[in-house]
């Protein structure tokens, strides 16, 4: 490990996230903390600010890392203009939609972000993903949305 920092941004961001989460992790002491199995309103703050503190530390100090790091390779266009786009689309299209259909094709949409990703593998994906969410989310936790939405006319 060398003393001379490679990378000033990686000490600003380092710095930054661990100025945040002692800022956040002290507004929580004014709340109760409780423990695991009886969570207080400020456990779950607790727990993030200490992670962002952890990950703001571990980026700090790869700052003065090995300095044989290899660069980054080409940007993965494919992946950005899938996976970008989906959750927009299923953000413009849940209302009018409905749950079932919007999250069918925004998986259909994500999927395609990978090149290996064949027409059925990604079909049975977004089945999948659409069954399993529904099931969680609208059946499991009671959810109040609409599963099929005015634009199908259901």
């Amino acid at each position: 490990m060398s003393t001379k920092p490679k990378d000033k941004t990686d000490i600003a961001a380092g710095l930054l996230l661990m100025a945040a989460a002692g800022f956040f992790g002290w507004q929580t002491t004014g709340l109760e903390i409780g423990s695991s199995l009886r969570m207080g309103p400020g456990y779950f703050p607790m727990v993030l600010s200490g992670l962002l503190f952890l990950l703001g530390a571990i980026i700090l100090l790869r700052a003065f890392g090995r300095e044989d790091d290899e660069p980054f390779g080409a940007i993965a266009w494919r992946g950005i203009l899938f996976i970008l786009p989906a959750p927009i689309f299923f953000g413009l299209t849940v209302r009018g939609l409905g749950f079932v259909p919007a999250l069918f094709v925004t998986t259909l949409i994500a999927s395609q972000a990978s090149v290996r990703m064949r027409p059925l593998a990604a079909l049975a994906l977004a089945v999948g993903v659409t069954v399993l969410s529904t099931l969680i989310f609208s059946y499991g936790l009671g959810l109040p949305f609409r599963r099929f939405g005015p634009w199908l006319g259901m």
